[in-house]
């Protein structure tokens, strides 16, 4: 699309164009990275310029042209289709996604070493809205509740970040029902992003929509993984997480350190292959 059609389309279509080309920009700097190129050297190999592909990485919107030229540059497949979203796939079986599994069991597994109860795939339903949360944990003496979102990659930040804010508003209520507490003393939300290239590119991209959506430190979190949950407030933290750290590597890290950071694997195909040879 043009710049002159873009600049007179609808806002609909404006998004959906956003979206598509957002994710487009993703996925080639994923390749491009695992490749251990530079923007110069996909430019050269696909003959097109250095900043077309600043401008892409970027999300901007790349003509069919250029996208065969990069997927071609990068030995990818190149694939477009006209999905009906009223025939949209249902939630990912964790059994499937290896790694998403993998995020929530290192979680659960260090929570419950702690002593700390743990639930997995948490339904809740709030009149209209209703989900599964990925991670929940509570201390009952405490009245403190713990919940995270595991993302390995953000394919659509608002339809991430809408479901995320119903789980933030009605998902503690739904628990403490369940666990036999009225109001919890302190809440600790967060979004546990995997801790890769692809995620980092797009923490970097979108900056200030992250730090809107989870404008607070890691300081609750710290607490929740050294045992101690914090005894009152209301907290919402990204951080980005590695399931196979151990040693004296850091498990995870903030939102600030994450803009800064090098990524741990290159990409979610990289680390579900690492899991499956471990498996």
């Amino acid at each position: 699309m043009s710049p002159r059609k873009i600049a007179h389309a609808s806002p609909k279509v404006l998004s959906e164009v956003g979206r598509v080309a957002t994710t487009f920009g993703v996925r080639v700097r994923d390749a491009r990275i695992g490749r251990g190129w530079t923007v110069l050297e996909l430019a050269t190999r696909a003959s097109v310029s250095a900043d077309a592909i600043y401008r892409i990485e970027a999300g901007a919107p790349a003509s069919t042209e250029m996208a065969v030229r990069l997927a071609i540059a990068l030995d990818r497949r190149l694939e477009m289709d006209l999905a009906d979203p009223r025939r949209r796939a249902g939630r990912v079986s964790l059994a499937v996604d290896v790694v998403h599994s993998a995020m929530g069991e290192f979680e659960a597994a260090h929570m419950r070493r702690l002593g700390i109860q743990v639930g997995i795939d948490e339904p809740y339903q709030h009149y209209q809205f209703a989900g599964r949360a990925d991670l929940v944990a509570w201390d009952l003496d405490r009245r403190a509740l713990l919940h995270i979102e595991n993302r390995t990659r953000f394919p659509d930040f608002q339809e991430m970040a809408g479901a995320y804010n119903a789980k933030r508003a009605y998902l503690a209520a739904a628990i403490g029902l369940r666990v036999g507490v009225r109001d919890w003393a302190s809440e600790t939300h967060g979004i546990a992003a995997l801790w890769s290239a692809e995620v980092l590119h797009a923490l970097r991209l979108r900056t200030e929509s992250f730090r809107a959506l989870c404008p607070d430190d890691a300081t609750a979190v710290d607490g929740w993984w050294s045992g101690t949950p914090p005894a009152r407030g209301r907290t919402s933290t990204l951080i980005v997480l590695d399931p196979l750290a151990s040693g004296r590597l850091r498990r995870y890290t903030d939102l600030d350190h994450a803009l800064v950071a090098r990524p741990r694997h290159r990409g979610y195909a990289d680390l579900a292959a690492l899991l499956d040879r471990a498996a």
